[in-house]
């Protein structure tokens, strides 16, 4: 059920902002033979966003964008709330720019399945919301209008891996939509190892690939980690897969064709260092933004060639930066799970 929550609702939150507003978030570039824009440098903005009404909390906050009119969109877990002296907030949040909340909606409900537990969000080019669940049972992702409006579900909940299984996805993670093709591409994920595309509308099976553009396979050295963790499309119509555990982001042509890879951060380990992408508000989308949560910091990549120019946080700054997106005007949103439970904004300095 939506809760309209209006651009009245203020309380702004400063306590021990003054600390933080004048700390700055300093790229180290690095030197070039291809000719690249400025790399940007960053500040936090302390008071982004605003008190959340109703005495709301977040959990871990899993996913997070951007709209066309700027406003940010963030789902988050209520089930990791720990703060018992608040109450939950709805898992989808919606903040203008100044952080203030507007719309929260989102939760069980007639005609589609909920998620065990919630993990992406995009707003496509004509508003529509795009929902993902990593739950072990969550094998659908679900668009809903901006008021909390159910209109289609792709897939349906059940355990177990399905990669060739177009009926379902597996524990899927990172989505986007291509408004023109009318295609929704979806990086499948924590059970699967595949990008999987469909139809936006009807929720019709369209095409699959695994990486390097061979087919979907439970395993073996060329295939991609689990989880295949995001897909972000670019506006010169490639498609950017976040390879997690595989420290590498491969890129390929909407209709799978393998492109090439970066490698970030290759000696990682862990949990991997490629969470999300974004791309940087520029028409050639020149600079790519890469969350790395294992390594608790942002890398700035050169998007022609992959060449990595700096980065900027670090463990004092991020627990597990799990999302990422960026705003017209250079902002930097980010979200946090494991014990951050928190979106936070940085402001470009130059």
């Amino acid at each position: 059920m939506a809760a309209v929550l209006g651009k009245a609702v203020c309380g702004v939150a400063r306590t021990l902002g003054a600390v933080r507003l004048g700390l700055l978030f300093l790229v180290a570039a690095a030197g070039s033979a291809v000719a690249a824009p400025p790399v940007p440098r960053f500040r936090v903005d302390p008071a982004w966003p605003v008190t959340l009404p109703h005495n709301w909390a977040l959990g871990q906050v899993s996913g997070i964008a951007v709209d066309a009119a700027g406003d940010v969109w963030i789902v988050q877990r209520p089930a990791t709330m720990t703060d018992r002296a608040k109450a939950k907030a709805p898992p989808v949040i919606e903040f203008d720019r100044a952080g203030r909340a507007l719309r929260a909606w989102g939760g069980a409900g007639r005609g589609y399945d909920w998620f065990s537990n919630e993990h992406s969000i995009t707003v496509d080019a004509r508003g529509f919301v795009w929902l993902s669940g990593n739950g072990d049972d969550d094998g659908q992702i679900l668009k809903f209008t901006q008021d909390g409006q159910f209109l289609l579900q792709i897939g349906h909940r059940e355990r177990g891996e399905a990669d060739r299984d177009v009926t379902r996805l597996g524990r899927p993670a990172g989505l986007d939509v291509d408004t023109v093709a009318h295609e929704v591409y979806v990086a499948d994920g924590y059970a699967n190892r595949r990008v999987i595309v469909f139809n936006s509308d009807t929720g019709a099976f369209r095409r699959m690939w695994g990486a390097y553009g061979a087919p979907p396979a439970d395993a073996g050295p060329r295939q991609f980690g689990r989880p295949v963790h995001c897909v972000r499309l670019s506006h010169d119509g490639l498609v950017y897969v976040c390879d997690r555990i595989n420290d590498r982001v491969q890129i390929f042509r909407k209709d799978g064709r393998f492109v090439g890879e970066w490698h970030v951060a290759p000696q990682t380990g862990g949990m991997g260092s490629v969470w999300d992408i974004a791309f940087w508000p520029a028409a050639a989308q020149s600079l790519v933004l890469i969350a790395d949560g294992q390594n608790r910091k942002i890398h700035i990549v050169r998007r022609a060639d992959g060449a990595a120019l700096g980065t900027f946080g670090g463990p004092a700054q991020f627990d597990w930066v799990h999302g990422l997106a960026t705003g017209s005007q250079g902002d930097v949103f980010t979200a946090e799970v494991h014990t951050g439970k928190r979106v936070q904004r940085f402001v470009p300095i130059n």
